[in-house]
């Protein structure tokens, strides 16, 4: 038997979804749903190896190649960009990307440039150039939901799911941007290497997804 093809999930909701996934298909994901403190675990029957990482470091560590697969979000691939083949879109994690204000707020109109805050800024960067808007970007990590209260920015670009923290802090969605889903990428190298292996899988999954 082959090595395992190593597989980077995303902590979190993701990594319960792709187990779910990973169960549906048939895989025994025991090691996976029991693993205490360990961040590398087998999925035998599969001929699997999970490696549970933040989203960020999904990507990074399939593009260095030190995992083949990786499931992760759209939003960090197009914050992140970065060189791999972005291969299904498993239907699940699904949010948007928006731009919200403070209640009654104009954003649009006037001739002043706007100050966007956001943990994306790539992502918003690009979005207000294809609308031929000049922005201010301030990069914020934690609740970016503040800025606006605190009469930092005009507006903000985030993920919305359902919009309760947004109208429980006096904000509103003005305009959605994108989509977004969990996606299942791969190293290009691997792709070309174990490339039979790769489809089997793809195809499973394919055949799984709801």
């Amino acid at each position: 038997m082959n090595k395992p093809l190593r597989i980077a999930l995303t902590k979190g909701r993701l990594e319960k979804d792709t187990v779910g996934l990973l169960e549906k298909i048939g895989y025994d994901c025991t090691a996976v749903r029991e693993k205490g403190r360990k961040l590398i675990l087998p999925v035998p029957d599969g001929n699997l190896e999970v490696v549970l990482a933040k989203a960020n470091d999904v990507i990074t560590y399939v593009e260095h190649g030190v995992c083949d697969l990786g499931v992760v979000g759209k939003d960090t691939i197009m914050e992140m960009q970065g060189t791999f083949f972005e291969l299904v879109d498993l239907g699940f994690g699904r949010c948007r990307f928006a731009l919200a204000t403070k209640k009654g707020s104009a954003f649009y109109g006037g001739y002043g440039v706007k100050t966007v805050a956001t943990k994306y800024p790539v992502i918003t960067r690009n979005y207000f150039e294809s609308k031929g808007m000049d922005v201010d970007i301030v990069k914020i990590e934690g609740s970016v939901e503040l800025a606006p209260l605190l009469e930092l920015a005009d507006g903000i670009v985030d993920i919305v799911e359902t919009g309760t923290t947004l109208k429980e802090n006096g904000l509103e969605v003005i305009e959605d941007i994108v989509p977004v889903s969990a996606r299942l990428i791969v190293n290009t190298v691997s792709m070309k290497l174990r490339q039979q292996e790769i489809e089997s899988f793809v195809e499973l999954v394919e055949m799984n997804i709801d």
